[in-house]
């Protein structure tokens, strides 16, 4: 009697081990996306040049971590810039340069998961171009963080309301930040400053690409 009842009292217990198992891979749920490299430059505008992005998926119910470039959505914020196809990148032809963002994202149960990398596009020839001046260089800013704010410069040039933004300065000169948190969200830190002081951050300007990331909280 007493194993009889055993019997059946382990065998429920694995038919809901079971159950909760497969409830759980039913909740597969995609939670983010990470691009990887999280950045690449084109030396040139040459459009048969080329960068290739990755997609990596991190997801729960179970943890696991997915290639899913293929069924990503790519994008970029400025197309006159960039072409982008299932995760490669090629300049457009013409002599453009500049900064742009390049975004993965997916719909997972209603909600949209996005991931970014930055794309820097260089012309050699063009002293407009980033990397094409002896005289200036260009100063970006990445704004990250789990909340929003925007970014302005003095001497102007800079005014980044969400993502990345550029612009070009003198050579020598030195450019401050300004970090303004948006309604419901805090300032955090500053990285790639030469000098900091609460919500400014300094930049001694040098040829070529000088970054600077910000997080709000």
């Amino acid at each position: 009697m007493n194993e009889r009842w055993l019997r059946r009292v382990l065998g429920t217990a694995v038919v809901f081990a079971a159950m909760n198992f497969l409830s759980c891979m039913h909740e597969l749920k995609l939670v983010s996306i990470a691009i990887s490299p999280t950045g690449f430059t084109f030396p040139t505008p040459d459009p048969t040049a080329r960068g290739v992005f990755t997609a990596l998926g991190t997801y729960i119910h179970p943890p696991d971590t997915r290639d899913i470039t293929a069924k990503v959505t790519w994008k970029t914020d400025v197309p006159q810039l960039l072409q982008i196809s299932g995760g490669v990148v090629s300049p457009q032809p013409g002599n453009v340069c500049g900064f742009a963002n390049v975004s993965a994202s997916m719909s997972d149960g209603g909600n949209l998961v996005t991931g970014y990398a930055t794309v820097v596009v260089n012309d050699s020839t063009n002293p407009l171009c980033p990397g094409g001046s002896q005289t200036q260089g260009v100063v970006t800013v990445a704004l990250g963080g789990a909340g929003t704010g925007s970014v302005t410069s003095s001497p102007t040039g800079i005014s980044c309301p969400s993502g990345a933004c550029g612009a070009q300065f003198n050579v020598g000169d030195t450019i401050v930040l300004t970090a303004t948190p948006a309604n419901g969200s805090t300032f955090g830190t500053w990285t790639g400053c030469d000098d900091t002081n609460g919500t400014t951050c300094s930049v001694l300007v040098k040829q070529g690409s000088n970054p600077v990331a910000v997080a709000f909280n």
